[in-house]
């Protein structure tokens, strides 16, 4: 089941806030090489502290993936606004003293994440919580299960989604 198929979410392809965007949206080209200077201002950091950094700022509204934080740290660091230095096994990214000026600049302004927070729904949340926990059942009883279970499961299921129904039917 899609975010947008819960209570609350979009349909038909037209989203509404706080529905897919639990799954982590998309930037605009750009705003990641800012939302990187902005919290490499704060301190240096690993470029997965920036992704969950990222995801925790805008409530999960915004996860982006290492295909986007690394190139883009690349081009600052191809830009001399970012060095990347080994820590251990890992690489750690700083400013340089060229970035400087511009992060404290961009961090002057709203932050690049603004536009990507997600306003909490505690009901949605927990619908969620709870279809992920179903898909979690339905993947032991695929792989696992004997075909009898599969079809007892196909039956709950179908059950499920009635009850659904029949629970909007009735109204508030």
């Amino acid at each position: 089941m899609r975010g947008h198929e819960l209570p609350g979410g979009c349909g038909r392809g037209q989203h509404a806030p706080g529905c897919c965007a639990r799954r982590g949206g998309r930037a605009k080209r750009g705003k990641i090489r800012e939302a990187v200077l902005v919290l490499l201002a704060e301190r240096p950091m690993h470029g997965y502290e920036m992704i969950t950094e990222l995801e925790k700022r805008t409530g999960g509204g915004w996860t982006p993936s290492p295909g986007s934080i690394y190139p883009a740290l690349q081009v600052l660091t191809d830009d001399g606004l970012v060095v990347c230095e080994a820590d251990g096994g890992r690489r750690r990214y700083a400013l340089t003293e060229a970035g400087r000026p511009l992060a404290r600049e961009l961090a002057g302004a709203s932050a690049p994440w603004a536009g990507m927070l997600t306003p909490t729904n505690p009901v949605a949340d927990g619908l969620r919580g709870a279809v992920t926990g179903l898909d979690a059942a339905l993947l032991q009883v695929l792989d696992a299960g004997t075909p009898q279970q599969q079809i007892r499961a196909r039956e709950v299921l179908v059950e499920a989604r009635r009850a659904i129904y029949r629970v909007l039917a009735e109204g508030e």
